[in-house]
């Protein structure tokens, strides 16, 4: 009888035990960098939010300033004495916040020329306005272009959203340069008045051209806030904003109908003209205040929300990782399984049944067979001693009684 040879189990191949590291590695690969680019652009999202605040903080002391030199502009040019009570707490409180973010708004340099010449107005004489009315305009120049370059350190000038984006340049921009327009177009009105018959055509000629220059921010200030409110998710921006931007535009309506030249007489009136002036300035400190309060709210409620997504990628980097960690697990157990199949594949080589059983046998069988297992075989693979189901060695069993008769003792 032929004995069939026992079949050699294949060994896995070198590709064979890496490839799960290699299908791990190809899952880990794009799901980290998925979440770490996600989570990148939310931070760089979040910081610039922050660095948003500081700017609305930077502004809300510049306007300060902005609206106490503009009174003692007026009071200079009118021959009044100049408090220098408000603008002095006005550059104080400035010059604080400077040395808290002024560094990281890079404006410690602006705001240190910007208060050298504020310093020099403290001395100058009220006896000539013409010349008060030069420098303290060179004052304001300087005052805009800090407005400027806080927007633009702070990033308030890229906010990525509609709303807050119109409110930060009603605030920064149009707001400061429209009292600054309106304080000088209603002291110059005062000073062509008093100025010769033979200057004031040229000095209607300078009124025209301020007055455009006015009207101008105060328009874009007010299209602005409407396309902030119209745009804006928030209910409680209409609300806030719209009753003081109302009574800021009923003023600079007033202000453009005092500025222009009377009917048949080619002048303004200074007095009309100079109380619609102080109207404008009071409107416009009231809606300062507004503005950059709504800005400020939206850009915490945008932060809240950066902070929720950060968390949400970090839950799910976690997340990944515990299921690529799982199956992991599951990859390097079956390699064990496979190592210890073919250990006993190993150990029962010599006989064939065996090796055919083994190649039959798979993890389970020795239990749903009724084997129970043992300590030395775990499978139940191997029945116990003396069970008749135990495997029998190969070849034709021989009684006893007739194993004396050879192959050919028949045939005598």
């Amino acid at each position: 009888m032929t004995v069939p040879a026992p079949r050699a189990r294949r060994r896995p191949s070198t590709l064979g035990r890496l490839l799960p590291l290699l299908l791990i590695g190809a899952l880990l690969a794009p799901v980290g960098l998925l979440l770490t680019t996600t989570w990148r652009q939310t931070t760089d999202d979040r910081d610039l939010a922050v660095r948003e605040r500081l700017g609305v903080q930077y502004l809300s002391a510049l306007g300060s300033v902005t609206d106490a030199l503009v009174e003692a502009q007026t009071a200079a040019i009118n021959g009044r004495p100049v408090s220098g009570e408000a603008l002095n707490r006005a550059v104080e409180e400035a010059a604080a916040v400077d040395a808290r973010i002024g560094v990281e708004l890079l404006s410690q340099e602006r705001w240190a020329g910007v208060r050298a010449r504020l310093e020099a107005l403290r001395g100058r004489s009220a006896t000539d306005p013409e010349s008060a009315y030069t420098a303290y305009s060179e004052v304001s120049d300087l005052l805009l272009a800090l407005h400027r370059k806080v927007r633009e350190s702070s990033g308030l000038v890229r906010d990525p959203a509609a709303d807050s984006f119109f409110l930060q340049d009603s605030a920064g921009q149009d707001l400061p340069e429209a009292v600054v327009a309106a304080g000088r177009l209603a002291d110059l009105g005062t000073l062509v008045s008093r100025r010769p018959a033979a200057e004031q055509p040229r000095g209607l000629l300078e009124l025209t051209g301020l007055r455009v220059a006015a009207l101008g921010p105060a328009t874009d200030l007010v299209d602005n806030l409407r396309s902030a409110v119209d745009g804006s998710e928030s209910t409680d921006l209409g609300a806030n904003v719209l009753t003081p931007l109302d009574t800021y535009q009923r003023s600079v309506e007033a202000l453009a109908a005092y500025s222009a030249p009377a009917n048949g007489r080619g002048a303004v009136d200074p007095r009309q003209l100079s109380a619609a002036g102080l109207n404008t300035q009071r409107a416009a400190r009231q809606l300062q205040p507004v503005i950059l309060s709504e800005l400020d709210a939206l850009l915490v409620e945008r932060i809240d929300e950066l902070d929720r997504d950060r968390w949400l990628t970090a839950g799910a980097g976690v997340v990944a990782g515990l299921l690529l960690g799982w199956l992991a697990a599951l990859l390097f157990a079956a390699g064990r399984r496979a190592r210890h199949r073919a250990a006993l594949a190993a150990t029962h080589t010599g006989s064939p049944d065996t090796s055919a059983a083994l190649d039959r046998w798979q993890p389970g069988d020795g239990e749903s067979r009724g084997l129970p297992p043992t300590a030395d075989d775990p499978h139940g693979l191997q029945p116990p001693a003396g069970d008749p189901r135990g495997l029998q060695p190969v070849g034709t069993a021989r009684d006893p009684e007739t194993a004396q008769w050879g192959a050919f003792d028949a045939a005598r």
